[in-house]
């Protein structure tokens, strides 16, 4: 099978290293990948928001498969037009993809599919605006309605800067503030069939102690000790299948990958919100674990037939992934700088840490960095100790002028 994956981040990365290892991918292209992902992929340049262009790219390749990687050609409609072009897409219709595209969207199919989330107002005006978190008070939930890399959503105590967070956003979602424990579930879905994969936690702050601003994440591990063993089963029943459900109701199946955002709230669990693609850095331990083969569930999903597909298999290891971000990040970051390290790690911490780049090129011999999360260097160990030793003792070869990581990713659940 020729594989074409779209996008350049780490979440791309995770996805090319599991299809290289799977012995039925025998061609595996991405655009418009990274430096990282040259040594795994062929690399092609692409406009991956123009799906003309993605279409064309996938018909000159033969590709029997196409992997869409992030949000934004997902809602621009790109796997559309890879699907008008007679190719297998795994990735969410533009109208499905809606989901993550607007969060009035998501809270309406919520709705309708009786999931249970927030209590929340769609606003549009400063008084709505000012109604709404008044009505709630703090702490304030403050989430953009459309994309934002992952930077829309404000949660503070500060009523002056939820405010003007909101007053920043055309249309703006204000919601109660959910309590405890957040993790991430991803599914794979053809719109019938739902496999749900293992749970992940993330974390969003720039800084240790969930200090700092909101980012696009600064880590993740995989699985989570604490968490109740029936959770993803419940999951699935009150989450995930109403809401496959409830999209194929309404004319516009969602076929590629669901990602649940949800709060252990102690009146239960409840969606933050949805994703329509894979979730970086999720994705980097999730895919650490899976052992079944990547490629034939994808194809599955989008040829329709994942009610074929064999239960997933899952290695006992735990992993953990850590960001190096560069300077300033999330701020406007600095780029360009030389990253040195990478051949060290490959020679003394494979296969138990290796490095997905993030935004990264080459130039010459030399990796640059050229966004604002680098690299996610990830690693597996019998536990999450373990598997957090090597991940950061992989970290400390890594060079990168003014770079910056969390140092407590995992730290809490490891000692559980």
């Amino acid at each position: 099978m020729k594989v074409l994956v779209i996008g350049g981040g780490a979440r791309e990365h995770a996805l090319c290293r599991s299809l290289s290892l799977d012995p039925d991918v025998t061609a595996l292209h991405c655009a418009p990948g990274n430096a990282g992902i040259a040594e795994v992929a062929e690399l092609h340049p692409v406009d991956q928001l123009d799906g003309a262009a993605v279409a064309s790219l996938a018909t000159e390749l033969g590709a029997e498969l196409v992997v869409v990687g992030p949000e934004a050609p997902l809602v621009a409609g790109v796997a559309d037009a890879v699907r008008a072009a007679g190719i297998p897409v795994f990735g969410p219709s533009q109208e499905a993809a809606q989901l993550e595209g607007s969060k009035a969207f998501a809270k309406d199919v919520m709705a309708a599919a009786g999931v249970p989330t927030a209590r929340s107002y769609v606003c549009t005006t400063p008084e709505e605006i000012d109604e709404a978190l008044d009505a709630f008070g703090a702490p304030y939930v403050v989430k953009d309605d459309g994309l934002a890399a992952g930077k829309g959503v404000v949660v503070t105590e500060d009523l002056e800067q939820a405010r003007a967070h909101a007053l920043a956003c055309d249309r703006v979602v204000i919601e109660e503030y959910l309590d405890g424990p957040e993790v991430s579930l991803f599914a794979i879905t053809d719109g019938v069939t739902v496999l749900p994969l293992q749970p992940a936690q993330d974390f969003k702050r720039a800084l240790d102690g969930d200090e700092g601003p909101n980012t696009g994440g600064m880590g993740a591990y995989s699985p989570l000790p604490w968490a109740d063993p029936k959770l993803v089963d419940e999951v699935m029943e009150t989450v995930l299948l109403p809401t496959v459900d409830e999209l194929r109701r309404r004319g516009t199946p969602f076929s590629g990958l669901l990602y649940a955002g949800l709060a252990l709230t102690s009146r239960g669990v409840r969606v933050i919100e949805f994703n329509a693609r894979f979730g970086d850095p999720e994705t980097q331990v999730v895919l650490a674990r899976l052992r079944t083969p990547l490629g034939g569930v994808l194809l599955n999903a989008a040829n329709g037939t994942l009610a074929d597909q064999a239960p997933l298999a899952w290695r006992d290891e735990a992993a953990v992934t850590v960001v190096v971000a560069s300077h300033n990040y999330p701020g406007t970051p600095r780029t360009g700088d030389p990253i040195e390290g990478l051949a060290e790690v490959a020679e003394q911490d494979a296969p138990h840490a290796y490095v997905l780049h993030a935004g990264t090129k080459r130039d010459g011999d030399t990796v640059l960095s050229a966004g604002g999360r680098v690299l996610s260097v990830t690693a597996t160990g019998t536990d999450l100790a373990e598997a957090r030793e090597r991940a950061y003792a992989a970290v400390g070869r890594i060079r990168l002028d003014g770079s910056q990581h969390r140092t407590d990713i995992a730290l809490k659940a490891a000692g559980a």
